[in-house]
């Protein structure tokens, strides 16, 4: 059993995340706690709705119910990058060149290094914000599809179209592959070679309950997701992706539902958290199990690698969070 490093945090930790060799967890009550010789804690929001680890600079991207958007550094300290009175901001992304996306209603806005600011209009709610892996280019994901922008231009969206409502949004390392969870019980892809009109659909169904966690493998064969009693692990080596194709189920256990996967940053290895507070970790080639972790309080929130890949870091619902070694 490898050792955990655990740390109770009153209330609910939405995120769990690594700046360098340094655990980050955020919770709800928009404090943010850092294990950096003792426990160090950072008060960011006055309520946070999400925490991204921006996978362009070793800082984090936060968003609050008071409406600002903020850049935590490894030192736990704070930029205000946006403040929108009055309003939530639950979705955020980071880009490259210091680039980073927020939505606030019908609305995506770019805030590029220089400060300035670019705002996108959609017909509904956006739900769901991600950088392409190249080029400035956003996907904001809404109701009915995806619309893509080209940051550095004014030419139109690029409509991906699909009905129903699509809560968030992922590309593929490789930028070939655009994929969406759903709020019915299902993701959608699309398959981006070619022209925006030539985008191929692809479904991925059958899922007893949202995909809420979605995480690649680190050259984008697989896309793990929760939803399930099992990760369900899509194949993307394929010129088509998964169509066609069944998943890997892995981690199965009876009626436990998965809420929260994470990819190792160097090896096919799947982090696979559940409901119940246990987290296992899963050898795609092989499906071999290793338990990292027993039931706890609550389900897993989140979890995030150390650069090595030698530890993960995890957060909870119930608060009870930590820090297991894989190496040992």
């Amino acid at each position: 059993m490898p050792t955990v490093a655990p740390l109770d945090i009153e209330g609910h930790v939405v995120a769990a995340h690594f700046l360098g060799d340094t655990p980050f967890f955020a919770t709800a009550a928009g404090t943010i706690h850092r294990l950096d010789n003792g426990e160090k804690v950072t008060e960011a929001h006055e309520g946070l709705l999400t925490c991204i680890r921006d996978p362009h600079s070793a800082t984090l991207i936060t968003g609050g119910e008071d409406g600002k958007v903020l850049r935590i550094g490894q030192d736990g300290g704070i930029t205000e990058l946006a403040h929108v009175p009055r309003k939530w901001i639950s979705v955020v992304a980071g880009g490259p060149q210091g680039a980073v996306a927020y939505a606030q209603g019908r609305s995506s806005f770019v805030r590029l290094a220089d400060g300035s600011t670019k705002e996108f209009a959609e017909q509904r709610s956006v739900e769901g914000i991600a950088f392409a892996p190249k080029g400035l280019r956003i996907a904001a994901a809404r109701y009915n599809g995806v619309s893509l922008h080209w940051v550095g231009t004014n030419a139109p969206a690029a409509d991906l179209e699909w009905k129903g409502a699509h809560t968030g949004v992922t590309f593929s390392p490789d930028g070939r592959f655009l994929v969406t969870m759903m709020q019915e019980n299902a993701l959608h892809g699309w398959k981006l070679d070619g022209k925006p009109g030539d985008a191929r659909h692809m479904r991925m169904t059958g899922y007893p309950a949202k995909v809420k966690s979605l995480s690649w493998s680190v050259k984008g064969k697989w896309l793990a997701s929760s939803g399930a009693p099992a990760a369900i692990v899509w194949p993307f080596s394929a010129k088509d992706g998964p169509m066609g194709k069944a998943p890997l189920e892995l981690g199965t256990r009876a009626d436990i539902m998965v809420t929260s996967v994470s990819f190792h940053p160097a090896e096919e290895v799947l982090a696979i958290g559940f409901i119940d507070g246990m987290i296992l970790g899963v050898r795609i080639a092989d499906g071999k199990e290793a338990l990292l972790r027993r039931p706890g309080k609550g389900a897993i929130t989140g979890m995030g690698w150390s650069a090595t890949g030698k530890l993960l870091a995890f957060a909870s619902e119930a608060g009870d969070c930590g820090v297991i070694d894989i190496a040992a």
